[in-house]
């Protein structure tokens, strides 16, 4: 009797888009690391805007994930603790400096972009892995139903970061964060302000809503002096 054999997995299946995605979140930071920056500032959504040094504590266990970071009790937001996870998981001597920045979610446009120029002056030399989700407002109704807005913002989050143009995350309708439940909107800005004024190249590695909810990854940097990015044609960081 021939013994029996799984069929492979779909590769349009969710299961197959969340490991894509991981893959692409560590493919991106390795890139980033690779730039080498004095400073590496982890930005994430949070309840209200608070800066934590590196050795903060953050878990997963509530999610049933077994993830313990930093020593002392847990306080990071969830988008920290998920930037300091994708941190754990790179090879190579990490950076000097690493400083976790929760942004509140509600901070205005404005105020994010000058967290973001600020943040961005504070090394010769600083690299974001900036934390945030997109649209999730499809997860309150049919899995897998359309959503005209939630997928328009989606797509507005991706050209600009496909483009690397701070403007088209900078313009993100804060009125929109309730709505259509985006976590990722201030985080996003906070970026914006870091990368005003700058020329800077972007590669979009992923975008997509898996699990009812809007992801992208991408990656922005400087094309006269970032090290070249061996996953993707020319350089990225």
């Amino acid at each position: 009797m021939a013994g029996r054999r799984d069929a492979p997995e779909d590769p349009g299946s969710p299961v197959a888009a969340i490991g894509r995605l991981r893959a692409e979140c560590a493919a991106a930071l390795a890139v980033v690391l690779a730039a080498r920056p004095d400073l590496l500032v982890v930005v994430g959504g949070a309840d209200r805007t608070e800066s934590y040094p590196a050795s903060a504590a953050g878990s997963l266990g509530r999610y049933g994930i077994p993830f313990v970071t930093g020593t002392g009790e847990p306080i990071l937001p969830l988008s920290l603790t998920v930037g300091a996870w994708l941190l754990r998981g790179q090879p190579g001597r990490p950076p000097p400096r690493i400083r976790l920045q929760a942004v509140c979610q509600a901070l205005p446009a404005a105020g994010c972009m000058r967290l973001g120029a600020r943040l961005a002056h504070e090394a010769p030399a600083v690299g974001l892995l900036v934390m945030g989700d997109g649209p999730a407002r499809r997860a309150t109704g049919v899995h897998g139903a359309a959503d005209p807005a939630a997928d328009g913002y989606d797509a507005a989050v991706a050209a600009a970061l496909a483009a690397a143009e701070p403007a088209g995350l900078a313009s993100l309708d804060a009125s929109l964060d309730a709505e259509l439940l985006v976590a990722g909107r201030a985080a996003w800005q906070v970026l914006a302000g870091a990368a005003e004024g700058r020329r800077l190249r972007g590669n979009l590695r992923f975008a997509g809503a898996p699990l009812d909810v809007g992801y992208a990854v991408a990656t922005w940097s400087d094309p006269a002096c970032a090290p070249p990015d061996a996953t993707q044609p020319g350089p990225d960081s």
